[in-house]
């Protein structure tokens, strides 16, 4: 867990610090489907600005993921450029204008980065756009072995007309004229 300490810094109303920071980014449950950030450690740039009613904190980095993929459970790859930016109020009087990340004036870092990923993600993660999921018949890689299945589904509910239409061409004697 990466973390930042906000006691040594002394910024007056305007002034900003910047710095590199080497961030350790947590795994990822998302989907129920666990994502590994590769490399674990990435080099993040944070900025601090003082502003006359509080605190301005942004971060940026590039982060990588590796999990399956949501259509065919292949390793999928996404890369997430993220900048984010979050405010913390000197004298809040509302939890609205606390910041989450700021316990005991110390700025977590991994929880930040983790949460700003989550937000960059897409809906579906995917090995290539073009996914064509699994076979919901047999379960097999469709971007492997593509094909169709001949057998014809039925509906169940239409069983009894079924078996109906097979009686009736039984009875009816075949070749009579009327």
């Amino acid at each position: 867990m990466t973390t930042f300490s906000l006691r040594t810094l002394k910024l007056r109303s305007g002034e900003e610090f910047r710095d590199a920071q080497e961030v350790e980014l947590p795994m990822l449950d998302f989907g129920g489907e666990r994502y590994v950030p590769v490399p674990q450690e990435v080099p993040a740039e944070l900025v601090i600005t003082r502003a006359t009613t509080g605190t301005v904190f942004q971060l940026a980095f590039r982060g990588r993921l590796h999990g399956p993929c949501y259509r065919c459970l292949r390793d999928a790859v996404i890369d997430l450029p993220i900048s984010a930016r979050e405010y913390h109020a000197t004298n809040a009087d509302s939890d609205e204008l606390k910041n989450p990340y700021v316990v005991d004036d110390r700025l977590d870092l991994s929880a930040w980065a983790r949460d700003a990923i989550v937000l960059a993600l897409p809906v579906k993660i995917l090995c290539r756009p073009d996914c064509a999921g699994l076979c919901p018949v047999c379960g097999k890689n469709l971007n492997e072995e593509p094909h169709g299945h001949v057998e014809e589904q039925t509906d169940p509910r239409w069983e009894a007309l079924a078996a109906l239409r097979d009686k009736l061409e039984t009875q009816t004697p075949q070749g009579s004229g009327s």
